[in-house]
């Protein structure tokens, strides 16, 4: 069966405009009866505006004149003219001039060093490149490895400055996502480092002496005048 486009806007144009019955209706635009009912009530579809079958190609003139003489009989949908137009375009990938394709190495290096939460998937579609040549840079099994230079999608052109960073904000978020659910949280910012890792050792207070008379302070008091 032809799958009708815009079932509720048909439905609520054959409501208005032919004398069909709720179950010829239904049946032709692949909805429920009562669905169809609440259309005719003002119930549902209220704002819907109705769409012409007969004018855009998905029911002809013939077989609507057949349904309204007979209820039990059921219309047989055609192709619409317009179907092919309504139908989501693939997108293309995405075409890297020649001149820019021996840059590819160069920006995937620079996913690779700086970015790792970024999927290869995210990589190829950017960067209009393959898996196998992701994980050729990333292993230094590459033809040309001893020449790449990891330098970003931007600067040579690859890629706009919006593009990747909608690429690098969604494989951060979906990293956050996947450590929370490991349990794993992120330092808020830098963790103090202990004084054996960096060399610094404080100096120890001196303990306080006892055995001082009043004659010693007395003594250090003047030689601070003197001074």
């Amino acid at each position: 069966m032809t799958e009708i486009l815009m079932p509720k806007a048909t439905a609520v144009w054959l409501v208005d405009n032919t004398s069909l019955t709720f179950d010829q209706i239904a049946d032709f635009c692949g909805l429920h009866p009562l669905e169809v009912k609440g259309i005719a009530d003002g119930e549902v579809a209220r704002d819907i505006r109705g769409a012409d079958p007969i004018a855009n190609g998905q029911l002809s003139r013939d077989e609507l004149d057949k349904a309204e003489k007979n209820e039990k009989y059921r219309m047989v949908a055609q192709k619409s003219r317009h179907a092919e137009l309504l139908k989501p375009v693939k997108k293309a990938p995405r075409y890297t001039p020649v001149s820019r394709r021996q840059d590819r190495p160069d920006a995937i290096a620079w996913f690779v060093r700086n970015h790792p939460e970024v999927a290869d998937s995210q990589i190829a579609r950017l960067l209009g490149t393959t898996k196998a040549t992701i994980e050729q840079v990333r292993n230094r099994q590459h033809w040309n490895s001893a020449n790449i230079k990891p330098v970003d999608p931007v600067t040579l052109g690859l890629a706009t400055q919006l593009e990747l960073d909608a690429v690098v904000k969604k494989a951060a978020e979906k990293k956050a996502k996947d450590d929370a659910r490991k349990g794993i949280v992120e330092p808020e910012g830098p963790t103090l480092r202990p004084a054996s890792e960096t060399g610094v050792v404080e100096e120890e207070e001196a303990p306080a002496r006892t055995d001082l008379t009043a004659a010693d302070v007395w003594a250090d008091q003047d030689e601070g005048d003197e001074d």
